[in-house]
């Protein structure tokens, strides 16, 4: 089916398993789109699995998806935490006088054992105009100072914003584990990156056809600076842009990454779930 054609509610048939486990470091189960149910958190888990897909970090970038968050990690092994205000809603909360007691509730959640980052947050100037960019920024600096209070990593949001994200984590320190969710910067940034100590997290976008630009990046990262991701219900791989994301559909951007990287699956494997393990501890 061209991606024209496909709707977000067809549910795309299960990729060959991998060889070896991995971890999708950033997946949404508390999201749907246009007018799908939520995910069945225990099916998506299981489908996942069945791909070796077999651990996940659950992100919640809204105080209900912290919510969330907080309480699928304590009933499902399978998944680990991450909790913070996206940049998006900092300068919506702000404007309502809401902002000081959501930094209370992320904070609390963010100290759960299970919680084992601090994300998504960071800049995207994207959907927010130039009136809610220093909001945007004292959010940032806010979970920065958060994530190395409570020895956590960092997941950052970087959408039109790479400059200025790469300013303000050298200006304020980064914390010891710093990721670039769905990295999308060029090779300079990448480099950057790599000198830094930061992690780099590949999205679908790998397998796009008009994406050659970020492969030539992810090719000047190491292995071992690389982690995989989701990003569901968004960012769908090919062949199946377009439809609803979910975990299972890993073995789809590996099997991609392993192209660029001019690896086999099985190495690439071992090194994603080695690296995940290094940023976010045992699940």
């Amino acid at each position: 089916m061209n991606d024209e054609n496909r709707t977000y509610r067809d549910k795309p048939e299960a990729p060959q398993p991998l060889p070896l486990a991995v971890v999708d470091n950033h997946t949404h189960l508390d999201i749907s789109r246009d007018g799908a149910p939520t995910p069945d958190v225990r099916r998506t888990i299981d489908e996942a699995v069945a791909v070796g897909v077999d651990r996940m970090v659950q992100v919640g970038c809204d105080l209900d998806g912290a919510r969330f968050t907080e309480r699928v990690i304590d009933e499902h092994p399978e998944l680990l935490g991450a909790v913070a205000l996206h940049p998006n809603e900092v300068p919506k909360l702000a404007e309502a006088g809401e902002l000081d007691a959501a930094y209370v509730e992320i904070e609390r959640i963010a100290q759960h054992s299970r919680v084992r980052a601090v994300g998504e947050t960071g800049l995207d100037y994207f959907r927010t105009g130039p009136d809610g960019i220093a909001g945007q920024q004292s959010g940032f600096r806010w979970h920065i100072a958060l994530a190395k209070k409570l020895g956590k990593a960092l997941q950052i949001h970087d959408r039109d914003a790479h400059d200025d994200v790469m300013r303000i984590l050298a200006e304020d320190g980064a914390p010891d584990v710093t990721v670039l969710h769905c990295f999308s910067g060029d090779v300079e940034m990448a480099r950057e990156c790599v000198e830094r100590g930061y992690y780099v997290s590949v999205a679908g976008v790998v397998t796009f056809k008009n994406a050659r630009d970020l492969r030539d990046a992810l090719a000047q990262v190491p292995l071992e600076n690389l982690l995989v991701e989701t990003d569901a219900p968004y960012l769908t791989p090919s062949p199946h842009r377009g439809a609803t994301n979910a975990p299972a559909l890993v073995p789809l951007t590996v099997r991609a990454l392993a192209e660029v990287k001019n690896v086999d699956v099985s190495t690439l494997c071992a090194a994603l779930s080695e690296n995940s393990e290094r940023v976010y501890g045992p699940w």
